[in-house]
């Protein structure tokens, strides 16, 4: 009897497959690492704070034009306006007296989703105010006298930054004179003799 020579085995599908693999291997990991090679860097400094030096403390009577917007000290109402969150855009010139006392003011587009006004709030320091404000050049800015920061939304890691930095009132005239017991409407109009000094 006679042995039969064992025939050779094909080995395309076995090469196919695992060259397939292969390509799905590599087509997952450029999904997850070209984004990131692609984006933008984020920054996570502060060089990018605006200074503002020899702003005037002067308390005056009606509407300032204020040469920033929004404003980041001058002159100011006699009245500031309490702590907290606010649903419509707050009155510049009570808010500037905030400054005054070392409050950090956080303001945001009008129209940002509600995920990000509340992330927004989460950050807000006990003597903070956050507020939408009409024609903002970015998303979102936050403000301390004489210091604004311009930042790219919600989840910029520089705004958490920026309050540890500046918002125990370092830049302020009065510091630590806090925004407690301002007047509560966002106007400025109500609660008369409250949020006031004696001039």
């Amino acid at each position: 009897m006679s042995e039969v020579a064992p025939q050779p085995r094909d080995r395309a599908p076995l090469v196919a497959l695992l060259v397939t693999l292969l390509l799905a291997a590599l087509i997952v990991t450029a999904a997850a690492v070209v984004p990131r090679l692609l984006a933008e860097p984020v920054d996570r400094t502060l060089d990018q704070v605006r200074v503002y030096d020899d702003l005037p403390t002067t308390h005056v009577d009606g509407d300032v034009d204020y040469e920033q917007d929004p404003p980041v000290g001058g002159q100011h109402a006699d009245r500031w306006l309490d702590c907290g969150v606010y649903e419509t855009q707050v009155r510049a010139e009570n808010v500037v007296h905030d400054l005054e006392h070392g409050t950090v003011l956080v303001t945001y587009r009008p129209g940002t989703s509600p995920a990000d006004v509340e992330r927004l709030e989460a950050l807000l320091p006990d003597n903070g105010i956050l507020s939408p404000w009409d024609g903002l050049d970015a998303p979102v800015v936050v403000t301390v006298w004489g210091r604004q920061l311009a930042l790219t939304g919600a989840d910029d890691p520089r705004l958490p930054l920026f309050i540890d930095t500046f918002g125990a009132g370092e830049t302020a005239p009065e510091p630590f004179a806090s925004c407690a017991g301002g007047v509560p409407d966002a106007d400025g109009s109500q609660g008369e003799g409250m949020g006031s000094l004696p001039t």
